[in-house]
């Protein structure tokens, strides 16, 4: 496994998240607010500053599986990135519930829900990071102490 960045789309912001550098654990990077920051050359410099060797994208299925117009948005945006990053696979995440689950682990947390908005977009994205490591499982070439 190798790093990855999980990205939740969203029209006024973009939530970013990280896997660490063995591509093991996932947590909060930034959000990037569309109206002051260009998203592509801000990712370009997160992918070279951590090493990021996938681009986990949420894709926000309807309920029943379909797309609808929020996925052709974040398709045409994973076009973009697929563009920029050629040489890095680009994997699509149903992120439906991610959002509501972020939420529920932030109220956990104690945070009340007033103080979700700037955060809750990178939340968002360690959920769907989540999600795929969930799916791929864990390091095939990691090395695990032996503690008996």
């Amino acid at each position: 496994m190798h790093p990855a960045l999980g990205i939740d789309m969203g029209k006024a912001r973009i939530g970013i998240a990280a896997t660490d550098a063995c591509g093991i654990l996932a947590h909060p990077v930034e959000s990037i607010h569309l109206d002051k920051t260009k998203p592509i050359p801000r990712i370009a410099q997160l992918v070279q500053e951590r090493g990021i060797r996938t681009l986990v994208l949420g894709l926000p299925l309807r309920a029943d599986g379909t797309e609808g117009s929020a996925c052709e948005y974040v398709r045409k945006f994973g076009a973009e990135l697929q563009r920029k990053f050629p040489d890095i696979p680009l994997v699509y995440v149903d992120e439906y519930y991610t959002t509501i689950e972020a939420a529920k682990k932030l109220h956990a947390a104690g945070k009340r829900a007033k103080d979700f908005k700037p955060i809750i977009d990178q939340a968002a994205a360690v959920e769907i990071l989540n999600l795929w490591l969930e799916r791929t499982g864990p390091p095939v070439d990691m090395e695990y102490p032996d503690f008996y």
